[in-house]
């Protein structure tokens, strides 16, 4: 049972997210619930709290925040990443979201596929960078990588 049964952002003191941004955030839970891949490694020989987990992300003190439960609500593991290695990406990705969610009133299909494509590439890269920064954590697969990519994002966006 390593995956997340449960995830909760912790965005009560950010401003309210723009209709585009609410649709991203539904669209990744909605995703992350159906499938992903989420284990505790041991650590110091102790044994890891057996999954599912509960996951709750956050923004603290300019660091993203994992708190891990079990779905017992026994604490099993908590850890603090520093933003900086994100900033560029998820700028990238939200100018690129900006342009993509324009262009899909006005332009082409190829225009847009074209967009798309460099957004999946930007969104690729900001998972890349989650999943280096989670090394030693937590594993996940590429799929749940991307998917909590996208609810970081989120919780930058009013950050």
């Amino acid at each position: 049972m390593t995956r997340i049964a449960h995830i909760e952002l912790d965005d009560a003191n950010l401003p309210p997210p723009t209709p585009e941004i609410e649709q991203e955030r539904r669209v990744a839970m909605f995703d992350l619930m159906e499938e992903n891949s989420f284990t505790l490694p041991p650590r110091d020989d102790r044994p890891v709290p057996a999954g599912p987990y509960n996951v709750g992300l956050s923004i603290k003190d300019k660091r993203l925040v994992f708190d891990v439960m079990t779905v017992k609500h026994e604490k099993a593991a908590e850890f603090h990443l520093s933003l900086s290695p994100f900033r560029q990406v998820v700028k990238d990705y939200f100018q690129i979201c900006k342009s993509y969610f324009d262009a899909v009133k006005t332009l082409p299909p190829s225009q847009i596929e074209t967009i798309d494509m460099a957004r999946r590439g930007i969104h690729n890269e900001g998972a890349r960078i989650l999943q280096e920064r989670l090394e030693g954590k937590v594993e996940v697969d590429d799929a749940t990588a991307r998917r909590l990519f996208t609810l970081v994002c989120v919780l930058h966006f009013g950050g």
